[in-house]
């Protein structure tokens, strides 16, 4: 098997006093190594997760700060984004890291195919109403996991590794958890792409952590299916990595200097890419889908934002405006919505009650 990349251990030198970084999905896994090694060098880390009881003792143990974040219910999205814009004045790292992996077919309560939903729209939510805290905090960055699985693998997660524009929740079509996968993961990329041209003073990455010893597989079939995939395809043949490893491009693009990176462009540890050149991965590499066009990428984030809510290009509504955090990061500053708006919440029909 090609060798692991690993990042410059000079990186893990830096001080990171005073940087404010959120990462999504870390209570385990990759997410959680990431966020150690970022404590570490004494960043602010808000370990966002949607299970209360788990986030919090794991965020006490590893000396993070817990907020809550449901990816799957843009209602929560929402709620987490004012919560944290009234408290921090800056956000220089934006880690989307949260992901699940070929569950069964699932809707959220916002219609969306589960892990389109948690994958990419949740995120992309996220990512939009950060938007203008990332550009105040410039430079600043956004580091979003994908997988190989964004593109044609040998084995294979999905066939075409496309967008399906005329049925992205699976309602039409049935459904094919693999090609599901592999179309969120797709869109992580495209989104990355997109963010580089639409965010001023803002860089974005995605990156392929590498088939990584982790929960995310636990989908994929039966627990004997899968402790056989771990153990003999995967381990046995080296193709499987430990946590450490598998944050180690993650690290890269988030330590790294900007002039050292390239914006908008796709990071990945070695894979099981059906392309041969690509599957000892590169940082950053070509990606291996001809599907990962500036067109597609436009399109999707058109898409998305209509879908999410979001105004024309993926701008954040007026009604939707925040007052300004106070000082040192900290502020008792609260958000108000002013219109009727089903994904605003109850804040928001409290408001327009007020309003009548």
């Amino acid at each position: 098997m090609p060798e692991t990349l690993r990042c410059d251990p000079q990186l893990f030198e830096k001080d990171l006093s005073g940087k404010v970084v959120i990462i999504t999905g870390c209570t385990s896994g990759t997410g959680l190594c990431t966020a150690k090694q970022l404590l570490k060098q004494k960043a602010t880390v808000i370990m966002a997760s949607r299970n209360v009881e788990v986030g919090e003792s794991t965020a006490r143990e590893a000396g993070g700060i817990f907020m809550r974040l449901d990816l799957t219910d843009l209602d929560s999205v929402r709620s987490f984004s004012q919560e944290f814009i009234a408290k921090y004045d800056r956000l220089d790292i934006l880690v989307n890291n949260a992901g699940v992996m070929m569950p069964p077919l699932s809707h959220t309560k916002d219609g969306f195919e589960l892990q389109m939903a948690t994958n990419h729209f949740g995120h992309f939510l996220l990512t939009a109403l950060l938007k203008d805290l990332l550009e105040k905090s410039a430079p600043s960055r956004v580091v979003i996991l994908s997988s190989c699985a964004s593109c044609p693998c040998s084995p294979k997660f999905g066939t075409t590794c496309d967008i399906n524009f005329d049925d992205l929740h699976w309602k039409s079509r049935k459904y094919d958890k693999g090609e599901a996968y592999a179309q969120s993961k797709l869109a992580n990329v495209l989104h990355a792409m997109q963010i580089a041209k639409s965010y001023n003073g803002v860089t974005a990455y995605s990156l392929h952590p590498g088939w990584v010893q982790s929960k995310l597989m636990r989908h994929m079939g039966p627990g004997c299916v899968t402790c056989c995939l771990e153990c003999c395809c995967m381990k046995c043949t080296g193709a499987m990595i430990n946590v450490w490893d598998g944050s180690q491009t993650s690290l890269h693009c988030i330590l790294s200097e900007p002039e050292a990176l390239e914006n908008g462009a796709f990071y990945s540890q070695f894979g099981i890419y059906k392309d041969k050149a690509s599957q000892k991965g590169g940082w950053p590499m070509k990606i291996p889908n001809a599907n990962a066009t500036d067109e597609i990428a436009a399109r999707l984030w058109d898409e998305s934002a209509k879908l999410v809510g979001l105004g024309p290009s993926g701008s954040v509504p007026e009604a939707w405006a925040v007052k300004a955090p106070g000082q040192q990061g900290m502020s008792n500053s609260t958000r108000t919505c002013t219109r009727t708006h089903a994904c605003c919440g109850a804040a928001a029909a409290a408001a327009a009650a007020a309003a009548a």
